[in-house]
């Protein structure tokens, strides 16, 4: 075994591979600090450790330029930029290049949910954060993220949340007042 030791980075080489151990209260700054060849180790045994973990497959399937799950995250990163426009899962398919029940079966197992329930989510989230930032009532919020109802914007809100919107923004302020002034 042959051991190269640097002030905050011990490099160990076991068989083929190198085995990285940083300190842990070495800063990101100083990461940069060390030496190429020490920086470039680290990175791999990051990447090493990361794709050797519990969600390694995960990330390998994401990182697969022209796998299923990269194609899946351009249409999540669509969704993400144009969740107020009207959602066509043929278009979606049609940006992710696959198709319409794959693009479903793909989406799911990134997400938990379906195309339209992720739309969904995000424009409540979105409506949301505008009634408590912007001041805003429900109707205008719906309107602003995509709802073309503002009835149906009270329902579904209802339901993620557990609260009619106005009511619940109005306890969201008062927890939030009652956190400052403790």
């Amino acid at each position: 075994m042959h051991l190269m030791v640097h002030p905050q980075l011990v490099v160990s080489r076991l068989g083929k591979r190198p085995s990285i151990c940083c300190n842990p209260f070495v800063g990101f700054s100083t990461f940069l600090t060390l030496p190429r060849t020490y920086r470039s180790l680290a990175i791999r045994s990051i990447v090493y450790r990361l794709l050797r973990g519990a969600q390694g497959e995960r990330l390998r399937a994401i990182a697969t330029l022209g796998d299923q799950s990269h194609r899946t995250a351009k249409a999540i990163a669509w969704l993400r930029a144009n969740y107020t426009k009207p959602l066509r899962v043929e278009k979606l398919a049609e940006i992710a290049r696959m198709g319409m029940s794959t693009l479903h079966h793909h989406f799911r197992s990134l997400t938990a949910m379906s195309p339209l329930q992720y739309q969904k989510q995000l424009r409540l989230v979105a409506a949301r954060e505008r009634m408590l930032v912007e001041g805003i009532d429900a109707a205008s919020a719906a309107f602003e993220v995509g709802y073309e109802s503002a009835s149906q914007f009270n329902r579904e809100y209802k339901r993620f949340f557990g609260q009619p919107p106005m009511r619940d923004i109005k306890a969201r302020r008062l927890a939030g007042s009652a956190m400052v002034s403790d």
